[in-house]
């Protein structure tokens, strides 16, 4: 068992963990870099501590630097979030060889998972259904042979990293070379591996995914799916349980077969299997070795709660309930509430927050480390807040969410809560009738600007007639100061 945690990340997901540490009587450390030295997360923590910036490696991923704090503070264990060196099995190892408990699987584990090519080959060993690929390209010839095989579109991707990047669609041959080029060198650059690999294209499917929990005794569980199909720029914008795609029986096929490959891995603590799924396929995209930023539809509609469950794995306690206890009850959706500019293509917008209102209500959650006052800094990720709501129904918990929208108000900069406003109103949305290219193929951009522009015209004539007609409501105001800010209005 150990006392203290040190959390090495930042945003609502440091101040999630520091939370979670908390509700165990466990001190929390912070880190941070001089642009979030007012960020909430170094506020909660009971201890935090500056990181340099030399201008070569950034503090969140300077090893060395977050090594020596540890060693010099004493701290026995530490969480690395998602993001940064979440899948970093050198910092992982670095940590155990310190002699401090790294929350999240063996350095080993994520080594081979941050192989794509290598962890189809375990999906496949364990009865998983994959994409036709190919193994690592290493030229332009066998990458024609390897196309030709498979059969166009393909895509290429990147064979360790994540996050959307390092990928690129060919469809055909004359595509191939500089898709090839393209997200090798996207591969270089971001994960500092510009080894790639090809895989079948497949066309407007779902991205669904199984969360699991393993301890050190060999004990695995699944906590259901998540559809995560609503994504910009193949990163997810909106997630839900359960999938309106999956039956009861896949669900308990899919959910044996994740444990089996977790079992097969030596896999311990929490992780993510993603799947790609069209015409009743399932189909294994990848696995991702910590904890996903969409964990709190889980943890509405399981009751579990990961954060914590992670911590004490990592103490080294066994998981305290079995599948048979894992009840799922109604619906939870998530939404990523960004600092971005959905109508200039979601284009990040930082700044002051000026007003900040968080929702309220029965099963309704906002994560967040923003306030009244700090600054968005430029240099990371632009998500801010991530509001999650849950409900008997589908149809209930998507009401639900609208209400909290109306009540969401955060003022300062751009946002993209108008776009989730407008995303809710589609029919095919309301159906569950989604995939990965929903928003480009509904139109909802070009919805959304529409009637942004209506909007703004009321707004006007609001302001010529107002000896004549009634001002809205405060509440309206800030909604319609929302809608004004996204297309940069006053």
């Amino acid at each position: 068992m150990f006392n203290t945690l040190l959390v090495a990340n930042r945003g609502e997901i440091a101040v999630r963990i520091i939370r979670a540490a908390r509700e165990l009587v466990i001190k929390t450390f912070a880190i941070y870099s001089p642009v979030d030295r007012n960020a909430l997360h170094v506020k909660l923590a009971d201890e935090s501590f500056e990181l340099v910036e030399d201008g070569e490696t950034p503090g969140y991923l300077d090893i060395d630097q977050i090594a020596a704090i540890c060693k010099r503070e004493e701290v026995e264990s530490v969480h690395p979030g998602y993001g940064f060196l979440s899948e970093s099995e050198i910092f992982a190892q670095r940590l155990l060889d310190e002699g401090i408990t790294f929350i999240g699987p063996a350095p080993e584990v994520i080594e081979l998972l941050g192989n794509k090519v290598k962890s189809r080959e375990k999906a496949i060993e364990v009865g998983l259904s994959v994409p036709p690929g190919s193994d690592i390209i290493s030229n332009y010839k066998e990458g024609i042979r390897e196309a030709e095989k498979i059969g166009y579109p393909v895509l290429v991707k990147a064979v360790f990293g994540g996050g959307g990047m390092g990928i690129q669609v060919a469809l055909n041959k004359k595509d191939l070379k500089n898709a090839l080029r393209n997200a090798s060198a996207q591969a270089k650059l971001a994960f500092g591996r510009s080894s790639v690999f090809l895989e079948k294209f497949i066309e407007q499917p779902r991205h669904i995914e199984f969360q699991i929990l393993a301890d050190n005794f060999g004990n695995v569980v699944h906590l259901g799916e998540r559809e995560c199909s609503i994504q910009r720029r193949n990163q997810k914008l909106l997630e839900e349980s359960p999938s309106t795609a999956i039956t009861n029986a896949e669900r308990k096929e899919i959910g044996a077969l994740v444990c089996k490959l977790a079992k097969t891995l030596g896999y311990k603590n929490a992780g993510t299997i993603e799947f790609l799924y069209k015409n009743n396929q399932v189909m294994f995209n990848e696995i991702n070795p910590r904890i996903q930023v969409e964990h709190p539809v889980t943890e509405m509609l399981t009751g579990k709660d990961i954060v914590k469950e992670q911590i004490k794995i990592a103490q080294g306690a066994e998981l305290s309930f079995k599948q048979s206890d894992i009840k799922f009850r109604g619906h939870a959706i998530e939404l990523r509430i960004n600092a971005e500019d959905p109508l200039m293509n979601f284009q990040p917008t930082p700044g002051m927050v000026s007003r900040f209102v968080a929702p309220g209500g029965p099963q309704v959650r906002f994560d967040t480390s923003i306030y009244e006052g700090f600054t968005i800094p430029d240099c990371y990720d632009s998500l801010i807040g991530k509001l999650i709501v849950a409900d008997e129904s589908r149809e209930e918990a998507i009401r639900r969410a609208q209400n909290a929208l109306k009540e969401l108000v955060i003022i300062g900069f751009p946002t993209n809560i108008s776009f989730f406003e407008q995303l809710f109103e589609d029919a095919n949305f309301q159906m569950g009738d989604i995939s990965i290219n929903f928003i480009q193929d509904r139109k909802i951009l070009e919805k959304l600007e529409k009637n942004v522009c209506t909007i703004a015209s009321a707004l006007f004539a609001v302001g010529l007639k107002k000896s004549k007609l009634s001002l809205p409501s405060t509440s309206d105001n800030w909604r319609m100061k929302s809608k004004m800010d996204a297309i940069g209005r006053d």
